[in-house]
């Protein structure tokens, strides 16, 4: 094969996988060999040879086939011997000489990368940008912070610890911050990955005895970005690592952006002086969504899939209803109307509200509440450690009424009783009272932090 086919071959890969995959993933490569239909690669570390096997091998085969190169299969694999050199600033050491590569191979073969080229981090996903994310009350400080991160200058907050349930939109503010980032401050080293991928890059430097790389790579970058933190928790040895390479980059003045599912002191088997160092920084909570997201969200995607399909309808109403009934988190609520966008292209039909209905009753079905007035009674009671006859009586005492106002409120989201159904399981209370006590948690919750965690831990301990 030609320099001039690969370079073809190249261009397409990089309309193929994106302009960041292939520069972080396939520009390192060097094309060692093409024989018996087997196109062997060399990568310069074994992370960025697993990770291209898993991700990008069948995407290289396709673009090789296409170019009318007969070829079975792609081989990546990694040099048999290679000197310690530092991953991210290109710093040599003295190691044990390697023989040398064929002359051929010489040209091409690089294995200590340049201070300038990308970082091999987790791929960012092309959609997830501040363009592309709705922001709402319950999730506005979060984008508010992501966005100043984004900025890359010096900010008052290290690290910016975001944390929620599935599905709310710390993985969508993560890849978006490294996405402005590259953007506007090409200058910054910025790496983004998850927790368990730290993990496994930490292992696999133990046991190839090159963990001076790993610290120096770690060490080199102005901008670390963790997903899912709570992987570590448990995890002695790679916590201990973790919190070191924090340690060293915070004392540089380098800026950390860290998930997780739970609020750091939450974070069952995590080391203290972890929490604590987490803790340290801005920790914003990105709530459940409420009504009014939700419909802004499906209202973002339905212009979007109006350019997809121009000749679908879709009825009034049909939006808001899906918003209402469809709670759990944000993926499930796009998947259900990429569903039925599809399904009503597929079949030639206007998006009504029936159409809804058949097309995604089976989710419907398993967001339907089945929680009853008396079982949040309960659960709110057991939670504040209030007696259920104090929270349903008379009392007007702070430590009764708010939670009583919560259990309101949840009886309100959670089941499908009337205002004054409600009322009568609280003592007889009039739908007034009740709408007061439901308003009243709804201000709070977007400024209280401890009311909105202890609201949504309760829904999922009433939903699951």
């Amino acid at each position: 094969m030609t320099d001039e086919t690969w370079g073809q071959v190249c261009n397409e890969l990089q309309k193929a996988v994106g302009q960041n995959n292939y520069t972080t993933w396939i520009a390192p490569l060097e094309l060692i060999d093409l024989e018996d239909g087997i196109a062997s690669f060399q990568a310069p570390t074994k992370f960025m040879c697993d990770w291209v096997s898993r991700n990008f091998a069948e995407p290289i085969l396709s673009e090789l086939r296409r170019a009318g190169i007969s070829a079975e299969r792609v081989d990546i694999s990694v040099p048999a011997r290679r000197p310690m050199n530092g991953a991210a600033n290109g710093a040599t050491r003295p190691a044990v000489p390697a023989p040398a590569p064929a002359p051929a191979a010489a040209a091409k073969l690089r294995k200590t990368p340049r201070p300038d080229e990308p970082l091999p981090g987790a791929p960012l996903d092309s959609r997830f940008t501040f363009d592309s994310f709705v922001v709402g009350k319950p999730n506005e400080l979060a984008h508010a912070a992501a966005k100043r991160v984004a900025e890359g200058g010096p900010v008052t907050f290290n690290p910016l610890f975001l944390y929620g349930g599935v599905g709310l939109g710390k993985t969508h503010l993560m890849h978006a911050i490294a996405h402005d980032l590259q953007h506007q401050r090409p200058d910054l080293r910025v790496l983004y990955l998850s927790a368990e991928q730290f993990m496994y890059r930490f292992v696999q430097a133990l046991r190839e005895k090159q963990i001076m790389d790993f610290k120096e790579m770690f060490r080199s970058i102005d901008v670390l970005m963790v997903d899912d933190v709570q992987f570590i928790a448990g995890k002695d040895s790679t916590q201990e690592e973790f919190f070191h390479t924090f340690n060293a980059l915070v004392d540089q003045g380098k800026q950390i952006v860290i998930s997780a599912d739970r609020a750091p002191g939450e974070i069952k088997d995590l080391e203290e002086r972890i929490k604590s160092r987490l803790s340290c920084g801005l920790v914003v909570d990105l709530h459940p969504t409420d009504y009014e997201l939700r419909l802004g969200i499906l209202q973002t995607k339905t212009e979007a899939y109006k350019v997809q399909y121009p000749d679908l309808q879709i009825a009034p109403g049909v939006l808001e209803f899906v918003a209402h009934r469809i709670t759990s988190n944000v993926r499930i609520l796009e998947g259900a109307l990429t569903r039925l966008f599809a399904y009503a292209s597929l079949i030639g039909r206007e998006i009504t509200m029936d159409l809804a209905q058949e097309c995604l009753k089976d989710q419907l079905r398993q967001s339907e509440r089945k929680v009853t007035v008396e079982e949040i009674q309960r659960k709110v009671a057991e939670h504040y450690n209030v007696r259920l006859s104090d929270l349903v009586g008379p009392k007007r005492l702070r430590a009764i009424a708010r939670p009583r106002q919560v259990a309101m409120f949840l009886a309100k989201s959670l089941t499908t009783r009337s205002l004054p159904d409600i009322g009568r399981r609280f003592g007889g209370r009039d739908h007034t009272t009740i709408m007061h006590g439901i308003r009243k948690i709804e201000e709070l919750r977007g400024t209280d932090s401890q009311l909105a965690e202890d609201i949504e831990l309760l829904r999922r301990l009433l939903e699951s």
